[in-house]
């Protein structure tokens, strides 16, 4: 609740937050991609996508991105993992191929509709099921979030807390919004994900959270 369309003529006041130029960001992307690289391929409108992710209806290329390495992670890597009977979420190896862990930096203020209250989610006509829907009704917050830009024409993006982490805020923003030069990236904090020294970093951040990832096979020495 309330899972349902948005309203067809209402005006809503979204509340706003301001993000500093100068704050620094972690994402997990594609290493074929540049950290400050968004995602242009939409969602699909009903099916397969992220929580805030643009959609044919509303093609705006997104960025997600969390204050901390292990929200960004969190996010990324343990959406649907569940808990084993060893009481431990094991991350695939497959998961993290091809991925890398960057930081990137806002090169001038940004504007974000805030989600992050009660008070904040009613100013757009909703409560915290939008924020903590499952993956399988990510296609009706999709559409909320489209609605939500409507309504909030300046905001580069939207801001809420982490479903996995929820003392940590996490945030996507709009490419469409946020031209190039909107981001910076800092190459020297990076990390790629899919060798031994990721998979050491991944369980250095991720074992207070019960999540682990096995250390990728050693290769062998040709005969």
């Amino acid at each position: 609740m309330p899972f349902r369309e948005p309203p067809a003529s209402f005006r809503a006041t979204p509340k706003l937050r301001d993000l500093p130029a100068g704050t620094r960001l972690w994402r997990v992307h594609r290493r074929t991609y540049k950290a400050t690289s968004f995602k242009t391929e939409p969602a699909d409108t009903n099916f397969y996508g992220g929580r805030f992710d643009g959609t044919d209806r509303d093609p705006y290329p997104y960025l997600y991105a969390g204050f901390e390495a292990a929200t960004a992670l969190l996010e990324t890597l343990l959406r649907d993992v569940p808990f084993n009977d060893r009481g431990k979420r094991v991350i695939r190896r497959g998961d993290v191929a091809g991925r890398r862990a960057s930081v990137v930096e806002t090169t001038q203020a940004l504007t974000l509709v805030d989600l992050c209250s009660g008070e904040a989610l009613a100013a757009v006509l909703q409560d915290t099921w939008l924020v903590h829907a499952v993956s399988a009704e990510y296609h009706a917050t999709r559409r909320w979030a489209s609605w939500i830009r409507e309504q909030a024409t300046a905001a580069h993006g939207l801001i809420w807390p982490s479903k996995r982490e929820g003392s940590s805020p996490v945030l996507v923003l709009f490419g469409d919004r946020c031209p190039d030069g909107y981001l910076a990236t800092d190459p020297a904090a990076g990390r790629d994900l899919d060798d031994l020294e990721g998979a050491i970093w991944i369980n250095h951040h991720l074992a207070p959270y019960e999540a682990m990832i096995a250390r990728p096979p050693r290769k062998r020495n040709p005969a």
